[in-house]
């Protein structure tokens, strides 16, 4: 149990920045982009043929990933904003033609990456780490329950705050605030003389190339990239936009993108807990994820309706109080005064 919560938390840090990927387009720029299935896959195929065929780095690998995903997210930005194809219909199309892109890329379905070079591999003052963290569990007889990837947690940790914190800024900049106003009102941006089309662009390019990047670390995780990889990955991101939402809120940018990281960790800590039930299997999985979003999507709509109606009955209880308290009065006036 213990180790499959701590494999939840490792790929939950992973595809956390999928997650704030799926966060610019959905929520900032108010784009529903499918894309998103294709430019997953993009980033593995890339990063896995640089490894496996050019014995590149795996961290510049994973860099150039990220940039063919971006060049996918302009392209789709393209489509929709000069070519004026809805934006549905654009990220749909996109994504048809990078599974294609992504077999000629591989040149075969899959590549494995065994007995390759990975960005998790221990470095030195990792395993440093690595051992002074399991001291803890040492002194207490519990190293059966401590983590045996230590850092691939440290590694990923560090990772999605860096990218968390560059977000955060970039939405802070005049850039990021004209993206924003885009996604929330277009036409008042471009009766400011502001070029919506070119944030459109370039928004749909760093959430694309964020994807990708996800995408190239998974495959490196797993071990293996394969051109189905990506389907259904754009479910996974909005659920884990929605839980984070449910849980840490929306009031500022800081909340927004922290909730993205936090609903993705959720969302594979729910997949874990829920795949260890009985009668539940690993093809389950889609019909989990689907569950999840359902729920994610009422039940904060749900807890509002009965929140606003537990406010009602409390007000119209306290008016009867009140009239009732008046009513009483009233009648010992006219004792009184009789």
């Amino acid at each position: 149990m213990a180790t499959a919560l701590y494999g939840a938390l490792e790929s939950g840090l992973i595809y956390a920045i999928m997650a704030l990927g799926v966060y610019l387009s959905f929520r900032v720029l108010d784009f529903p982009d499918l894309t998103v299935d294709g430019s997953f896959v993009t980033g593995a195929a890339v990063s896995s043929v640089l490894i496996v065929n050019g014995g590149m780095s795996p961290v510049l690998a994973v860099v150039i990933g990220g940039v063919a995903g971006f060049l996918a997210g302009c392209i789709t930005g393209l489509i929709h904003t000069k070519g004026k194809i809805n934006p549905l219909l654009a990220g749909i199309l996109m994504m048809i033609a990078l599974y294609s892109i992504n077999l000629r890329i591989m040149g075969r379905p899959n590549i494995p990456l065994f007995n390759q070079s990975t960005v998790f591999e221990p470095v030195v003052w990792l395993q440093w780490l690595n051992e002074a963290l399991m001291t803890p569990f040492t002194w207490l007889g519990i190293t059966d329950y401590a983590p045996k990837t230590f850092q691939i947690i440290i590694t990923m940790f560090l990772v999605v705050v860096v990218m968390k914190k560059a977000i955060d800024w970039l939405l802070r900049t005049e850039m990021g605030l004209a993206l924003r106003a885009t996604g929330d009102n277009d036409r008042m941006v471009k009766s400011l003389s502001a070029n919506t089309d070119r944030y459109t662009i370039v928004g749909l390019g760093l959430s694309n190339g964020l994807v990708a990047i996800s995408g190239g670390l998974i495959a490196q995780y797993n071990g293996s990239s394969d051109a189905g990889m990506g389907i259904g990955i754009i479910i996974v991101g909005l659920a884990s936009v929605i839980i984070g939402e449910a849980i840490v809120g929306t009031q500022t940018v800081l909340k927004a993108t922290l909730a993205a990281v936090i609903g993705a960790i959720v969302y594979r800590f729910i997949i874990a807990l829920a795949l260890r039930i009985d009668f539940l299997s690993a093809s389950d999985m889609k019909l989990i994820t689907a569950i999840i979003v359902i729920v994610a999507l009422v039940l904060p709509s749900t807890l509002e309706r009965l929140k606003q109606s537990r406010s009602r009955y409390l007000k119209q209880k306290s008016l009867s109080r009140s009239q009732a308290r008046e009513g009483r009065n009233s009648i010992a006036t006219t004792k009184t005064d009789s």
